[in-house]
């Protein structure tokens, strides 16, 4: 069995704890990115959204001591069946907090490196 991929979804970038507006004058301002905030739903853990051409950035606040949440997020056909191929590969999967409109997990890659799958709903 394989992973069916369809498309990178997003991609997810850190920045220190209190630097919010800094973050938003950057992307927003500098980059000229689209804020997506009019999504119907809260975003998880404090996340800001942005539109990059036909995928999204995705930036939150990250405490240096922690592991690094930085990841990019792949969408597949298949979201249980790619799960099935990690842990018989002895790859631990983590489900992570709900967004509305789609089905996901994270891992680690043996480097660890976070790599995030989902799935949308219909």
């Amino acid at each position: 069995m394989k992973i069916g991929f369809k498309r990178l979804d997003h991609i997810m970038l850190c920045f220190p704890e209190g630097k919010e507006e800094e973050a938003r004058a950057f992307y927003g301002g500098v980059l000229a990115l689209p804020e997506l905030t009019d999504l119907g739903y809260p975003l998880p853990n404090g996340a800001i959204w942005y539109q990059m051409g036909n995928i999204q950035l995705h930036i939150r606040a990250e405490n240096s001591h922690e592991l690094s949440q930085r990841h990019p997020a792949f969408e597949v056909h298949d979201l249980e069946a790619a799960r099935e191929v990690l842990e018989s590969n002895g790859v631990t999967v983590k489900y992570e907090s709900k967004i509305p409109d789609r089905n996901r997990f994270s891992f680690r890659d043996p480097f660890g490196n976070r790599i995030e799958f989902i799935e949308m709903i219909a």
